[in-house]
């Protein structure tokens, strides 16, 4: 197992800031976020010093009842390979159900949402993770994540969930810290229990980042400082063996560089003051016999379960028996929420021609058109259902909204010739009567 030492997550926004801080061993990229041939001059330039870049995926969805995307798979070893990284990670989760499985409508999530801890699940998962790393040309660690809901009639605990899919795979594991917390609060788990339970020795690395708890749940925002519980969770880990590296998330809220400098001392000094007298540090897994193929009608089954817990938190369908409806409804907010954050980023033109109005008319929009596609998708069928009710109603706005729409929703930009404007608005003004 590589040592990668301390490091943090790289984003745009602190680019500059990263390279400038000392004691930097290596830094995460989120994998979606890169393209191969346009590596970011700062990413080049930390590689060219020898900080490790590793890419982190968090669309490739493993927990969901179909197969990965090979579409998915390529990309994500092409961003390997383009950084020399010694391995990639993604997370245990499903980001979208529905489609040929359930002969339904294909739904996004635009968010990790859990997966149930049951065996017909870890069968998937197991198959999903070995198709994975067949495809991968470096080593696949991947994440647990944190929750708001919990399944109804699962068979296992977290820390037994963990231990049988490293045991039947070989898989690696990327442990956040800040996610066991997120679960002791809103789920009711014992961080301890659950690393009594791991694999420790097939720890990859950990991740360590902030959050905040509103009405009795905790939402692991990566917008706020490292908490004290989290770091007590890290040094429990630490305590039981050496996690060949350690990492600060931040994706947003960025303070300012000094104030995260004293978050990775922190971490340091976590980890320094509770290494096992032993030494021991974690060196991966043996491999592991090549698992089963799981059966049609086992993946059938998730894909039905999956596909209603998420049309009940993005289409408003009834939800189904054995859940909390309460922290359904926390949980669909939240994914309303982070959908129209991240379609702002994606198309902040639109906040900016909306105005104040942004977020209340796109939340109206969520709310009766769950996402199937991409988030460009999104930004444009926002806009084009706006622009069909008449809305905005000032006309200038409506004239910069419609411009903004004609100019995005081809293949390609817009054509500046008039034969090919007229031509696109009259295809919209066909749709809108």
């Amino acid at each position: 197992m590589k040592h990668l030492g301390t490091g943090i997550g790289w984003r745009p926004e602190i680019a500059d800031a990263v390279e400038k801080m000392p004691g930097i061993d290596w830094v995460e990229a989120v994998a979606e976020n890169l393209c191969p041939g346009h590596i970011p001059d700062s990413l080049l330039r930390l590689r060219e010093r020898g900080v490790t870049v590793v890419p982190h995926g968090v669309s490739l969805g493993l927990g969901g009842a179909d197969r990965p995307d090979e579409t998915r798979l390529a990309a994500l070893a092409e961003r390997a390979q383009a950084l020399g990284s010694p391995l990639v990670t993604e997370h245990i989760a499903f980001v979208r159900a529905g489609g040929p499985l359930t002969a339904s409508q294909p739904l996004e999530a635009g968010h990790l949402l859990p997966v149930p801890r049951t065996r017909d699940a870890l069968d998937v998962l197991c198959e999903n993770v070995r198709i994975a790393q067949d495809a991968l040309p470096v080593p696949l660690a991947v994440e647990n994540i944190a929750a708001l809901i919990s399944w109804p009639g699962e068979e296992m605990t977290e820390g037994q969930f963990l231990y049988e899919l490293v045991e039947r795979t070989g898989v690696r594991l990327l442990i956040d810290v800040a996610n066991l917390h997120t679960n002791h609060v809103n789920r009711g788990e014992d961080p301890a229990k659950a690393l009594d339970e791991l694999p420790v020795e097939a720890i990859a690395y950990v991740h360590v980042a902030g959050g905040f708890e509103r009405d009795g749940v905790w939402h692991d925002s990566h917008a706020h400082p490292v908490p004290e519980p989290v770091l007590a969770i890290l040094a429990d880990l630490a305590s039981r063996v050496t996690p060949p590296g350690v990492l600060l998330e931040r994706d947003e809220n960025f303070p300012a560089p000094q104030e995260l400098e004293r978050e990775l001392d922190a971490i340091r000094e976590t980890v320094r003051t509770r290494a096992p007298a032993s030494g021991e540090c974690a060196t991966g897994t043996a491999p592991a016999a090549r698992p089963a193929d799981v059966p049609a009608s086992t993946r059938q089954r998730l894909a039905l379960a999956q596909t209603a817990l998420l049309s009940a938190l993005v289409a408003g369908t009834p939800a189904p028996e054995g859940f909390d409806r309460a922290r359904l409804a926390v949980q669909s907010r939240a994914l309303t929420g982070k959908r129209a954050d991240v379609v702002a980023k994606v198309a902040p033109e639109l906040p900016e021609i909306l105005g104040k109005t942004y977020r209340a008319e796109f939340s109206a929009y969520a709310q009766a058109r769950p996402m199937s596609g991409g988030y460009r998708r999104d930004a444009l069928d926002f806009a084009e259902r706006l622009l069909l009710a008449g809305q905005p109603e000032d006309a200038r706005t409506r004239g910069e909204l419609t411009q903004w729409w004609l100019e995005r929703s081809g293949p390609a930009p817009l054509d500046a010739r008039p034969v090919t404007r007229w031509l696109r608005a009259a295809r919209f003004a066909l749709r809108r009567g």
